[in-house]
């Protein structure tokens, strides 16, 4: 049998290489769509925990024929213990207990997952996530009233979350390099607001009647996920294994068959394999050295505030429409999914605008400017129609979730990968942590603040996210004039 030509060869493997791309795209979206899927139940199933059920009884009176109706509002319709009057603190401290758990699981999960392969890590992750989402919703068919329970679910659950998002950041960017890496990451990120709508429509389609199977049915999803992932997930392609190698393309890909016509082609490499010692390899980064990279603390503190705000409306945006608009979960929850369809819009179109440009800070300061309005009409929700308020969900969504996209994913990946790094792709699950680790504080903070100052009006809500959008855009303000700096001496040049 005839040597077959090297261009042939070397084309027959990039094929392949892309065809793994898409492969590795397409799970890593599914795997982190379910981890969202599983987290958004809770939102939908609060104004089920607590109904606003003023019922109406006849008292008989003097007169047979009146009857003057008395409300009994304290009636047990609603799930103890959130049947109290203190109803909103109570859920707020679940959603804090989730996300304070995830806050400081994260700063650790980066850390571990640098020193474990991907696949375990993530599918250990999925399963025992799988499990506690699963354990909330058996609350319901055991008949459970215990707060300490589902506060220790959502702990636990919090914390396994945690090994999600290093892991497939990691992984998609082990695949794919900076070129156009804002549009891919836009595109890939979608899987954020994805996996809000899915559960959003799964948790929305059993509230009403069992809303044990709001939580059950997501869990089993991302548990069957996990399995997937153990069996499918390519941590990196070829290009990764050589460079860690320091293997010469040449040696990898230039080999002749053996053997004979007769049998079966075996490829060996014609020249000498390179064994490079243990030494040689890149160590993994310390937590100090992942900080001293140019635009982490900027970017990470420019989340907590992003975050805070979009997980505030992750959490709490069904029960407010539902008050606002007095509306039934079901449709609070089936409008709220259109807050999560704008978002996808708007990471794509931040991703696309920032690779164009080539300013990640700029993109994400003018959303973050333009969404201050937009903020500010929620508090007029029940004057609009239904037109309107599809409009605001829609816009409010985009840029709210656009500018967070954008650091976690485009911005995550690319400060990883940095210059200052010289080459060591070890960094990237640290830095991804620290920094989706300082956005959660935020999203365990906005949650708990919106249980409380929900008591005295939605309005004071609103004017948190309002202060914490804008506290978002100034720390951005060091890096955009930066940015616009580095852009007089050499247009298009990013600060990454």
């Amino acid at each position: 049998m005839a040597p077959i030509p090297p261009g042939t060869r070397f084309l027959a493997s990039f094929n392949r290489d892309q065809w793994y791309r898409a492969f590795t795209f397409a799970l890593t979206f599914l795997l982190y769509t379910s981890f969202h899927l599983s987290r958004k139940p809770i939102s939908i199933v609060k104004s089920e925990l607590h109904k606003n059920c003023s019922h109406v009884m006849r008292v008989p009176t003097e007169s047979s024929s009146s009857q003057q109706p008395v409300l009994h509002p304290e009636l047990d319709c609603s799930w103890k213990p959130f049947n109290r009057n203190n109803y909103k603190q109570l859920l707020g401290a679940m959603d804090y207990s989730f996300l304070c758990a995830y806050a400081i699981g994260m700063y650790l999960s980066g850390i571990i997952g640098e020193r474990l392969p991907i696949r375990l890590y993530l599918t250990v992750g999925m399963l025992t996530s799988g499990l506690f989402t699963c354990l909330f919703g058996l609350g319901y068919v055991y008949d459970i009233h215990c707060l300490g329970f589902y506060i220790f679910v959502q702990v636990a659950n919090g914390l396994v979350q945690t090994t999600g998002w290093p892991s497939v950041v990691t992984c998609i960017g082990n695949w794919f390099g900076k070129g156009r890496r804002g549009l891919i990451m836009g595109l890939w990120n979608s899987h954020t607001s994805v996996g809000n709508i899915l559960g959003s429509l799964i948790a929305g389609y059993y509230v009403s009647s069992n809303w044990g199977l709001s939580f059950i049915v997501p869990g089993v999803i991302i548990a069957a996920m996990g399995v997937i992932c153990f069996l499918f997930l390519i941590e990196r392609g070829i290009k990764q294994i050589q460079e860690q190698l320091q293997t010469p393309f040449s040696s990898l890909w230039d080999t002749e068959l053996l053997l004979g016509q007769e049998s079966i082609g075996v490829c060996v490499p014609v020249q000498q394999v390179v064994v490079v010692k243990s030494e040689a390899e890149p160590s993994a980064i310390s937590f100090m050295g992942a900080l001293r990279i140019p635009g982490v603390v900027e970017f990470s503190l420019c989340l907590l505030f992003a975050k805070l705000v979009s997980y505030t409306f992750l959490f709490w945006l069904p029960l407010y429409i539902t008050k606002a608009a007095h509306l039934d979960a079901k449709k609070a929850g089936d409008l709220s999914t259109l807050f999560d369809v704008g978002g996808i819009v708007g990471g794509i179109l931040a991703g696309v605008i920032s690779d164009k440009l080539g300013k990640r800070a700029t993109t994400c300061a003018v959303m973050l400017l333009l969404a201050a309005p937009t903020l500010y009409g929620f508090s007029m929700m029940s004057q609009f129609g239904l037109g309107p308020t599809i409009g605001m969900l829609l816009v409010c969504g985009g840029l709210v979730n656009g500018p967070y996209a954008l650091i976690t994913t485009a911005v995550s990946a690319g400060l990883g990968t940095h210059k200052s790094l010289k080459g060591n792709a070890r960094a990237l699950s640290t830095v991804t942590a620290i920094i989706d680790g300082t956005g959660s504080i935020g999203a365990a903070v906005g949650p708990l603040l919106a249980g409380l100052l929900s008591s005295q009006g939605w309005d004071q809500v609103l004017y948190m996210l309002m202060t914490a959008d804008f506290l978002a855009l100034l720390l951005l303000l060091r890096l955009v004039m930066k940015e616009l700096c580095s852009h007089r001496k050499r247009p298009g040049v990013s600060v990454e």
